[in-house]
């Protein structure tokens, strides 16, 4: 069922049979360690909290959290959105959560919906996120780090879009190179980074309270009146909400990593979900006690302007602070998203070099440095992001909504599956009706950039049957697959060889 010359099984799926040179006992030089080489499981409890709330809290809520409250017309309104949103993103990470611990690969999306309904909708999946959805999505986080990050050098004229943008490659650069070398130490630093965001969300929330307390509620009056609640703009407040808390299904993409998954992916998810939405709800709570509703939506960037109206000087700190938070979400966003394409190869829809593991640091080496980097960097020098980004976010919720339809499908076809944690069956269906909303509300409201998406993904079907079902491939694919001097080549260079299973 799974199309031809593809390799899966029910567990994690096995490699080629080939002899590796850099394996073979018969090369000295080679120097391969005689312990078993593969992705090795160091994201512990505290790691896998730090993975997802260092990825979902970005630069959103200290620059521009504005359009829930545009949207929704007023201030209690948008309150209400934000944790209405939160215990919806809670229950798409239920959902995950009970998908990770009965399918324990890694890959996430892409794995789920593989398993669910074949590698034809698996590779759509893919696809979608290799050629636009990935690599715009990192390229913009990144601009962000570099804009941030030189803002305080450049203070108070504006900064030079070639300064950014190699600000941005170095950023790009390292934590690409961080990845590359060591997944103990990518996840330091994502702990870190995590607790930076933390601390800085803290700067925000504990003088806005302390004013709250005592007296400062004049913002508040007022907050639910009825004239100023727009109905219509509610779907979009909730939109805007939703994609604020993207970001907690990142773990799973990184199963087969985590220490004692069955325990440990359902409590990362609920702890990181908790903390996020204490986090936004009272963030806002404190923006609102110190500036009006007016204030924050004529402000360009909401935390420097409650950090001016509090702390002076120190409002020269925050785009420091929005730089650390960028870079996290890169670090964490590229850990993650480089498992997703590791098991598409692993499953025979890339090129096999792409699973292949470095012989000492046990990371998947060319994937990040081959494959997610290159195509980085050429969208952030040459493509339109944000046209990309319009054009495919609508598909990041229709795939999600998929992947959650196929726990409630594989509850009925594969009634035996292991499921060590399980969710009632209103949770998935809920949070699956969301998606296929926020999939009609981008149909109704952007019809065209939509339909340009639509029209962009579908190009994964010819792409599906010429490079994976197809036997007659293209003769210049033929060629390229069939080197085999120029794999093996490429292995003694990187130091890397497929994965033991």
């Amino acid at each position: 069922r799974h199309g031809k010359g593809e390799k899966r099984g029910d567990s994690t799926p096995s490699n080629s049979g080939e002899k590796d040179p850099l394996k073979s006992n018969g090369d000295p030089s080679a120097g391969a360690p005689e312990e078993k080489v593969e992705l090795r499981k160091k994201v512990t409890l505290l790691r896998g909290i730090s993975i997802i709330t260092g990825t979902i809290i970005g630069a959103g809520i200290f620059i521009s959290p504005k359009g829930i409250l545009k949207n929704s017309g007023s201030v209690g309104m948008s309150l209400v959105v934000w944790i209405a949103c939160g215990i919806l993103s809670l229950f798409g990470a239920l959902s995950y959560a009970e998908l990770g611990t009965s399918i324990k690969k890694s890959g996430g999306h892409y794995t789920y919906i593989l398993e669910a309904f074949g590698p034809q909708v698996a590779f759509m999946r893919m696809w979608v996120d290799m050629i636009a959805i990935r690599p715009a999505g990192l390229a913009v986080i990144a601009l962000a780090f570099g804009r941030y990050i030189l803002e305080p050098i450049f203070m108070p004229c504006g900064v030079p879009e070639i300064a950014i943008k190699l600000a941005t490659t170095i950023g790009l650069t390292a934590v690409m190179y961080l990845n590359s070398m060591s997944v103990s130490w990518t996840a330091r630093i994502q702990i870190f980074l995590t607790f930076s965001k933390l601390l800085t969300i803290a700067i925000i929330i504990v003088p806005g309270v302390y004013l709250l307390f005592k007296g400062e509620t004049k913002n508040f009056e007022n907050a639910f009146e009825v004239n100023t609640i727009h109905l219509s703009g509610l779907p979009l407040a909730f939109y805007s909400g939703m994609f604020a808390y993207a970001g907690w299904f990142y773990l799973n993409f990184v199963t087969e990593e985590v220490e004692n998954p069955e325990r440990t992916v359902p409590l990362a998810i609920c702890i990181s979900m908790v903390i996020v939405m204490i986090c936004y709800t009272m963030t806002n709570v404190a923006y609102y006690t110190v500036m009006s509703a007016e204030e924050l939506l004529a402000s360009d960037a909401v935390a420097v302007t409650f950090a001016e109206k509090l702390m002076g000087n120190f409002s020269v700190a925050v785009p420091v602070f929005v730089a650390l938070s960028c870079f996290g979400s890169m670090n964490g966003c590229l850990f993650a998203i480089s498992r997703m394409f590791f098991v598409a190869s692993r499953e025979g829809q890339l090129p096999e070099v792409l699973s292949m593991i470095h012989i000492r640091r046990h990371t998947p080496l060319p994937c990040l440095s081959f494959f997610q980097y290159p195509i980085t960097l050429l969208i952030l020098f040459l493509g339109d992001i944000y046209s990309l980004l319009n054009f495919m976010s609508f598909l990041r919720w229709l795939f999600i909504g998929v992947a959650v339809i196929g726990l409630i499908y594989m509850r009925y076809t594969r009634p035996d599956m292991p499921r060590p944690f399980k969710v009632p069956i209103f949770i998935p269906a809920v949070f699956s009706l969301t998606c296929f909303f926020m999939v009609f509300l981008s149909l109704y409201s952007d019809p065209i950039n939509t339909g340009i998406g639509f029209a962009i993904s579908l190009t994964g079907i010819p792409a599906y049957y010429i490079f994976i079902h197809c036997e007659r491939k293209p003769k210049w694919f033929q060629k390229l697959s069939g080197q085999r001097l120029q794999k093996i080549s490429l292995q003694i260079i990187l130091e890397v060889v497929p994965a033991d299973q």
